[in-house]
């Protein structure tokens, strides 16, 4: 199969070795719950030290001077409707000319005044979390009763005040089964985008059961299934750009990629699930060729710099010197953006320059930034040249 033949995946159009597309900024790790997969370890207290209303001011204004395309901002917690400044930092944002999302907690703060003030203030996205299709489930994961109906009311009202959304999904060993309920209630609410999150065991998550390698590939291709009913973004599962490019270069899917025992029971629910109520089919939506370091970054609360927020080896700190010298010059991120250092099946795969597989799956199980991705089901074809042998690097563990 010759890869430039088929064009399933989006590429960027600006150099990102120079800029990312998008950064996650961690405005706060202050959260009133407890959510059982929390990458940050979320506490009912601000950090004394965490970036100040000047400085978020300064570190938006680095990020603005990216000038067009400039990344696209999302501001995260914790819960970032814990900080009294928010909607200055999003009307400063905005004034420069950045795209502002928000990706808060459903907690009593986010109530439709604040909402409304946001919006006001130039919020243009609001991402909710929905990692089960029952109050049992989705509570249960929370850590706090009546979250799942309050989810759900808070869906309606950001759809109802004109502000995009998008529902973000964290499937585990124990949820994976709800998953087309839950594309019935994300179609319900009239996403924008579903985000489905292939857990990585860190924080509080590495107290749930993650999916094993067979079992993502099947959850992937279901996804990559129902593509036409909702737009669908993998987290932390970029072979998913994989999976479409070797689904658009078969005749017949179903002979090249057929279903297992999971993808079957999946595709039976959503069938039964959809077929009172089918929506209009839509165009799918490929996924965008963009991974930790190369297109991505995330700035934690006290200003740390890192490529990913699931993947903790620090690059740097705005605190001395610019984010944008950080993305451009750091030696660990410049290594992740280049397909020739991986290591293991990655760095053998033919598709290592699209994919380049999930570097905190890598990094969670193996200590190694550069390792293959234990998450990934492929054996990469033999007459691929293997990449150099694999050397220690000095940020493993």
């Amino acid at each position: 199969m010759t890869l430039s033949t088929v064009h399933p995946v989006r590429s960027l159009h600006h150099d990102v070795t120079e800029r990312p597309f998008i950064v996650i900024w961690e405005v706060t790790r202050a959260c009133e719950l407890a959510c059982a997969h929390c990458r940050a370890d979320a506490v009912r207290e601000r950090h004394p030290r965490e970036l100040s209303t000047d400085d978020g001011r300064a570190l938006l204004d680095d990020l603005a001077s990216y000038g067009p395309p400039r990344p696209m901002v999302v501001l995260t917690g914790g819960d970032p409707f814990e900080r009294p400044d928010l909607v200055d930092l999003v009307a400063h944002g905005t004034s420069l000319g950045l795209s502002i999302a928000l990706s808060p907690s459903v907690t009593p703060r986010l109530s439709e005044p604040a909402l409304i003030e946001l919006r006001d203030a130039g919020a243009k996205a609001v991402s909710l979390s929905l990692d089960g299709a029952t109050a049992a489930t989705h509570d249960g994961m929370r850590g706090v009763p009546g979250v799942f109906d309050a989810t759900i009311a808070a869906a309606r009202t950001v759809h109802e005040l004109g502000l995009r959304l998008q529902i973000n999904t964290t499937v585990t060993a124990a949820n994976v089964t709800e998953l087309p309920a839950i594309l019935r209630l994300a179609l319900d609410a009239e996403v924008t985008l579903w985000s489905v999150f292939f857990l990585v065991p860190t924080g509080r998550g590495r107290l749930l059961g993650t999916l094993d390698a067979l079992q993502a590939e099947e959850v992937l291709h279901w996804l990559h299934d129902i593509s036409d009913l909702v737009a669908v973004k993998s987290t932390e599962a970029p072979h998913y750009r994989r999976i479409a490019i070797q689904r658009a270069a078969v005749d017949d899917v179903e002979v090249a990629f057929p279903p297992g025992p999971l993808r079957s029971a999946l595709r039976r629910a959503t069938g039964e699930l959809i077929a009172a109520q089918r929506p209009v089919p839509r165009r799918p939506r490929p996924p965008l060729d963009v991974n930790a370091g190369r297109g991505f970054a995330f700035i934690d609360h006290l200003g740390t710099v890192f490529p990913s927020g699931f993947l903790p080896v620090p690059v740097g700190s705005v605190g001395d010197a610019s984010f944008s010298a950080i993305y451009r010059t750091s030696p660990i991120l410049r290594e992740l953006r280049d397909p020739e250092a991986l290591r293991g099946r990655c760095g053998r795969c033919e598709f290592r320059t699209v994919c380049g597989g999930s570097r905190s799956h890598a990094y969670a199980t193996t200590g190694d930034l550069l390792a293959e991705d234990p998450m990934c089901a492929y054996e990469p074809a033999p007459s691929v040249t293997a990449s150099p042998a694999d050397r220690p690097v000095p940020w493993s563990s």
